[in-house]
């Protein structure tokens, strides 16, 4: 029992003691902040990746595709096996293309990644049609233009077709002017990344924020370039915006350009080809593994590529995993400042308490006890210190984004600069496990610290602690 009070009683008086509270407090509290943020920024990014990839993707080996996707799908519900852990299929092509279009008369060309897909067919996968931002039906997504959309596109029309030269008879009296051409004919639609279409003001602040700049609405034109199936030439069309595709990614956002499967195929001449089938399954976990090698057995001789989205993402993902691994190293160093800080405090307490630490043992108290002293109290900060900083982390991380603006605001500046990631808010990703796990190791440190000025206590001969001046 007196051990517990003496541990106490140095606590709330030996306020060298709250250097190492705070040490302990502010590394804990940072670990915590910075772990929520990756794991927040990383699952929003794997679970992106994910989305446009599906669970797992039958690709060809090049821009060529491959033959009778319908018949290959077939084959697959064909097989009880893969039939019964596949929930939806979808047939895409993916290609390069130049985009053109005109912002305030002047002509800008960007290079995009041109997407083929069945809207309906995609959105069975996830990960498309809520990333639509002017859906009517968002269950069944369509390329059709909304009637604002299809009023705009006419009324543009109207105003660029060339008012034509008046007609004159064979005696050159002028004739009725000849009626504009019609304008009600359309071109298909396109799903344009929200980041094509869109830019952030430059006038926005974070005291008065603005709404982005929209360069393209719906209804207005774009010139799409790709190139042929076989023998290369340049093909082009003109697509009129549908919609927009907002997924936060502005990898994505600023360069995926979604038409319709059957026109883009019509358009490169590929017959019935596609470059991929995408596959969603029930339980991605458990499945994709048998999954992916059935299909190899199934197409391994059609010379066709069969993977996962973390094979095809597998580089990315792993860099983020190494980063955040090494981020968390370094950042741990923090609390090993604050290891080094009881090392130092606990040996200067063990040689003003000399003579103390000799009373005690002249008194009865074990080698073990006077041990148990200094490192129970090393606990003790270790647990305090720990608790404050899982508080002070916790609080932090909650209230992440209402921090940034206050900061924003002070400062001026953007604290989270949105024209990145095109994230509304930080993404957090609070993990109990982890949380745990940087308490035991802050807790950890602050006793293996404390571990070397007890021994040293403890070893103290009472006759010669008492001499000590």
């Amino acid at each position: 029992m007196y051990k517990l009070l003496l541990c106490w009683r140095y606590l709330l008086t030996r306020y060298l003691a709250l250097v190492c509270i705070v040490s302990v407090l502010l590394g804990v509290a940072i670990l915590i902040v910075v772990n929520s943020v990756m794991a927040g920024f990383s699952t929003k990014l794997r679970e992106r990746l994910h989305a446009a990839l599906s669970d797992v993707v039958v690709q060809s080996w090049d821009y060529t595709g491959m033959n009778d996707p319908q018949g290959k799908m077939d084959l697959i519900r064909a097989d009880p096996d893969l039939n019964s852990r596949i929930v939806a299929m979808t047939p895409t092509i993916e290609i390069f293309a130049m985009l053109q279009f005109t912002v305030n008369d002047t002509p800008v060309v960007r290079a995009v990644r041109l997407i083929g897909v069945d809207p309906e067919g995609r959105a069975a996968l996830g990960g498309f049609a809520e990333y639509l931002t002017n859906q009517a039906d968002p269950a069944h997504p369509s390329f059709e233009l909304s009637q604002a959309a299809l009023n705009h596109y006419k009324a543009k029309r109207v105003q660029m077709a060339p008012r034509p030269q008046p007609l004159v008879s064979p005696d050159g009296s002028p004739l009725p002017d000849a009626p504009p051409s019609n304008p009600t004919a359309v071109p298909e639609g396109a799903f344009l990344g929200y980041a094509i279409a869109h830019v952030r003001d430059p006038k926005s602040t974070p005291e008065h924020p603005r709404p982005d700049l929209e360069l393209l609405a719906p209804g207005d034109d774009v010139v799409l370039t790709t190139v042929t199936d076989g023998e290369i030439r340049p093909v082009r069309y003109r697509y009129v915006v549908s919609d927009y595709y907002h997924s936060e990614m502005s990898e994505y956002d600023s360069q995926y350009v979604f038409v319709p499967l059957k026109h883009l195929q019509m358009l490169r001449n590929m017959d019935d080809r596609v470059t991929a089938i995408q596959v969603r399954l029930k339980d991605y976990n458990k499945d994709h593994k048998k999954v992916e090698e059935r299909l190899r057995q199934l197409f391994g001789a059609e010379g066709v590529q069969v993977s996962s989205w973390e094979e095809l993402q597998g580089p990315l993902l792993a860099a983020i995993a190494v980063e955040r691994g090494i981020l968390n190293v370094l950042l741990f160093m923090i609390v090993g400042v604050a290891g080094f800080g009881i090392l130092a405090i606990f040996s200067m307490i063990v040689v003003e308490k000399t003579r103390d630490i000799g009373i005690l043992k002249a008194l009865g108290a074990s080698n073990w006890g006077v041990l148990k002293i200094f490192i129970g109290y090393g606990l003790l900060l270790g647990i305090v210190g720990a608790g404050l900083g899982t508080a002070l982390g916790v609080t932090i991380t909650t209230y992440i984004n209402q921090i940034e603006h206050g900061l924003a605001l002070v400062t001026g500046q953007d604290i989270f600069p949105r024209d990145i990631y095109y994230f509304k808010d930080i993404p957090t990703d609070m993990q109990p496990m982890t949380v745990l796990f940087i308490n035991l190791g802050a807790v950890g440190i602050a006793v293996l610290f404390s571990i070397l000025p007890a021994l040293r206590a403890a070893l103290l001969h009472p006759v010669r602690a008492l001499r000590y001046e």
